[in-house]
């Protein structure tokens, strides 16, 4: 969160006019703006100052907003919304598994845009009853966005945080394809979701690796388990 009772968003577009509708709906819900017109020069201002949201267009000169949500996704959990013209769910997809939270196709409403930038930044703030999520050796602390085996960081990065709050949040219990869509991807959206899940799936188990990773169970045709392992004693 800025000094400023106002979150700041950085609007990434190389047309000034999209730059001037994109900036003016957030604003009237409450945002302050700072705006670029490509990837290198809003990186620089993503460096310069601590950057609440962005909404990024994918189709930028030399960078795209793809590679540009990899790069802020690699060193910090700053919400991101991508906008782009195209409507391939390829390109949807791609946006999704590079860390973004939302995702938007021109034309797109102004207000729904800032609804959506809105509801991500509220989301994007953990909720102080469950800063801490144990489940046997495997620890989840939402107020340094960290998760731990035995101890050990395990470095996640956001999206996979995401999915294994969401799973520990319900350990005993199997959370459904929705839920994740959801609760991960804040979208009800059910394209190219499946394939998208499982390779999320498959980067956390990694991260867990052995023991670790026999916590997170598939369950055909409906999604996924984590059972109670308890905490201990």
């Amino acid at each position: 969160m800025t000094s400023s009772a106002e979150p700041l968003a950085l609007v990434v577009d190389d047309q000034a006019q999209m730059l001037s509708i994109v900036s003016f709906a957030l604003e009237t819900q409450g945002f302050r703006c700072l705006t670029a017109r490509n990837a290198e020069r809003a990186w620089e201002l993503f460096n310069q100052q601590h950057i609440d949201i962005m909404v990024l267009d994918i189709m930028l000169p030399g960078a795209s907003g793809i590679s540009l949500c990899e790069r802020v996704r690699s060193v910090s959990a700053t919400p991101v919304i991508l906008l782009t013209a195209k409507n391939a769910t390829e390109d949807r997809i791609k946006g999704l598994m590079a860390g973004a939270d939302d995702y938007l196709t021109k034309p797109f409403s102004p207000r729904e845009l800032a609804l959506r930038a809105q509801a991500v930044f509220r989301r994007s703030s953990p909720a102080s009853d469950e800063t801490t999520l144990v489940n046997g050796e495997l620890t989840v602390n939402s107020a340094v966005r960290a998760a731990f085996w035995r101890g050990r960081n395990l470095h996640l990065p956001d999206l996979e945080l995401r999915l294994l709050t969401a799973l520990m949040r319900r350990k005993g219990e199997v959370t459904s394809w929705a839920v994740l869509l959801n609760d991960v991807w804040f979208t009800s959206s059910e394209v190219g979701s499946r394939a998208m899940i499982k390779t999320t799936i498959y980067r956390l188990r990694q991260h867990l690796e052995g023991e670790g990773a026999a916590l997170i169970l598939t369950v055909r045709g409906e999604g996924y388990l984590m059972p109670d392992a308890g905490n201990p004693q």
